[in-house]
């Protein structure tokens, strides 16, 4: 996805905003077109001249000039957040897109790298922006006042003071690659040092079962490391970028001191308009050099590297969605073949598989080699390499969303609950679904006395369900499923956190309940269930009843042999 022209577009869309404080800018602007000029008035025709009075009329004159800027500037910081916070909220929604669609990574622990992209790069781009609106315009509207006042006022002298300027302008436009390169590997430094902590904190328990808290901190003190060398070459480069506009903004003042008085002496300048110089210097030029070098450096520069960041890791832009209706209710899957990435060996090769109203599949196999593919590929979550899934005879990727949102429910293992009621959890899929229904639906998978426990439908849910067992929450999640009009539901071992008879009262209910049921098996129970098992084991998948796979698959054979006797050692129920 272009997020530069997101971004763009978002500034586009608050265009009304934008006029608004370039309409507050000018009147923030009039003080440092009158400010040289109201002190050279009250000097040469007040106070040089003998009238005092008249000299602090022109100051006072002044004082309300600046009392008039500073309310342009009140104005501006007051609608600024009009323009700021919906392309905040734009570049928010790429970040999360990005997350839900990157398949490749983080499919089983939170991705602590788009954390910081949200919290920290998202932010950049959000105060860079407000700083740019504020800045820049202020560079644009203020200086080219102040430097008309001053050339108008010292004609004479004008190329002595600009010269310096444009040089150090030159030189620090010498070293801005190598601020943009200092100021990429600090985010790319940032977002490793919270990639490697996130990954830590999240399997601490087995970083601490496993003694391995020595390599962990290392790994952990080594990114942070990294992250500080970044942060102390970046310094080095601001100070140098520092130098070189603190030079540039005393040599005019410094040059002017210099030359003036020979210019006053020989009657081309006055007293007063060499003071009004100063006071356009000191007040307007210095400050907006100083401005110009910490907008493009630490504001601009950040603003370009951190879009440029997002950019990299945002979603690739979405294919059209279909529009076709399926005609009937089977799955078909025809020389279906998945892998991640294009020359990675396929997870799934060349599955055939038909599933009608009625049917019941378990899917089996060691971890990892492919089962939790099979159910992303049935709901359409992912595109198969090679071959075609439909539904009702329509491509899945060409059913319309809304239909295949009503029509597929996967259940994944883990569980997704919110702030609210049960109600509002249970009802999550069916907003118009009875209390009645979603009662019956809380029964058939066995979850009444977890639903009275928590007060009925009315009981309220904390944050993901804060307080509830993991196999609470699942309950909750598949009586939800239950409730939806979903015809094809896949159990992502999705009873991983229930007891044996817990899972075979859901299993059971759903396979009751009609239309189509993928297991992808948790204990190899599931399979005995079932009308048909899929036997994934890395060669060509094997498809049959469980009486026939234990005669003509030493792998699931071997499968079964492995889980009976640790089954039957676990007490009855």
């Amino acid at each position: 996805m272009d997020v530069l022209r997101l971004y763009l577009g978002a500034l586009a869309g608050q265009r009304r905003g934008v006029l608004v404080l370039l309409g507050w800018s000018v009147l923030e602007g009039v003080p440092a077109f009158l400010s040289g000029r109201l002190v050279a008035l009250s000097v040469d025709r007040g106070f040089a001249v003998g009238r005092p009075l008249v000299g602090v009329g022109w100051l006072l004159v002044f004082a309300a000039v600046a009392v008039l800027g500073g309310f342009g500037l009140r104005q501006v910081f007051q609608h600024l957040g009009a323009v700021i916070e919906p392309m905040r909220d734009a570049l928010v929604g790429v970040v999360v897109r990005g997350v839900l669609h990157d398949g490749a990574s983080h499919r089983r622990q939170p991705d602590a790298s788009a954390v910081a992209r949200i919290t920290r790069h998202v932010e950049v781009v959000r105060d860079a922006t407000a700083g740019v609106l504020v800045q820049a315009r202020a560079l644009l509207v203020t200086t080219a006042a102040a430097l008309v006042g001053l050339v108008t006022t010292v004609a004479g002298l004008a190329w002595l003071v600009v010269s310096p300027v444009v040089i150090a302008l030159v030189l620090f436009a010498l070293l801005l690659p190598s601020l943009a390169r200092r100021q990429r590997e600090q985010v790319m430094a940032d977002e490793r040092s919270a990639e490697v902590a996130g990954t830590v904190l999240v399997g601490i328990r087995d970083v601490v079962a496993c003694g391995a808290e020595r390599e962990a901190g290392g790994e952990v003190s080594a990114a942070i490391d990294r992250q500080a060398g970044v942060a102390v070459r970046v310094a080095w480069a601001n100070s140098l970028r520092g130098l070189v506009i603190a030079v540039g903004g005393f040599a005019p003042l410094a040059l002017l001191v210099v030359a003036a008085p020979a210019e006053v002496a020989s009657g081309q300048l006055t007293a007063g308009a060499v003071l009004g110089a100063v006071v356009y210097l000191s007040t307007s030029v210095q400050p907006a050099l100083r401005r110009l070098a910490d907008t493009t450096s630490t504001v601009v520069l950040r603003l370009v590297v951190s879009l440029r960041r997002l950019s990299e890791a945002a979603p690739a832009p979405a294919p059209p969605a279909g529009d076709e209706v399926p005609a009937g209710h089977e799955v078909s899957l025809r020389g279906v073949t998945f892998g991640w990435g294009e020359h990675a060996e396929p997870v799934v090769r060349d599955l055939d598989l038909d599933l009608a109203p009625g049917d019941h599949l378990a899917v089996v196999g060691p971890s990892g080699i492919g089962k939790s593919t099979v159910a992303a590929l049935l709901t359409g979550l992912m595109a198969p390499r090679a071959g075609t899934v439909a539904l009702g005879g329509v491509p899945v990727h060409l059913v319309r969303p809304a239909v295949r949102h009503r029509r597929i429910a996967l259940i994944p293992q883990e569980t997704y609950l919110f702030t609210g009621t049960v109600r509002e959890n249970l009802a999550l899929l069916t907003p118009e679904a009875t209390d009645a229904e979603l009662l019956a639906a809380v029964d058939a998978v066995g979850a009444t006395d977890l639903v009275a426990g928590l007060g009925g439908l009315d009981g309220a849910l904390g944050h993901a369900g804060s307080g509830m067992s993991a196999g609470e929450a699942q309950l909750l999640a598949v009586a939800r499923v239950f409730a939806c009009p979903a015809e094809l539901v896949i159990l992502d071992e999705a009873t991983s956190h229930l007891d044996p008879a817990a899972e075979v009262k859901v299993e059971r209910a759903f396979a009751r309940r009609g239309g189509v049921l993928v297991v992808i098996a948790h204990r190899l129970s599931s399979a005995l269930r079932a009308k048909r098992v899929l036997v994934m084991d890395g060669g060509p998948p094997l498809m049959g009843e469980h009486v026939d796979l234990v005669r003509t698959s030493p792998a699931y054979a071997e499968l079964m042999q492995a889980w009976l006797p640790a089954e039957s050692a676990r007490p009855s129920i």
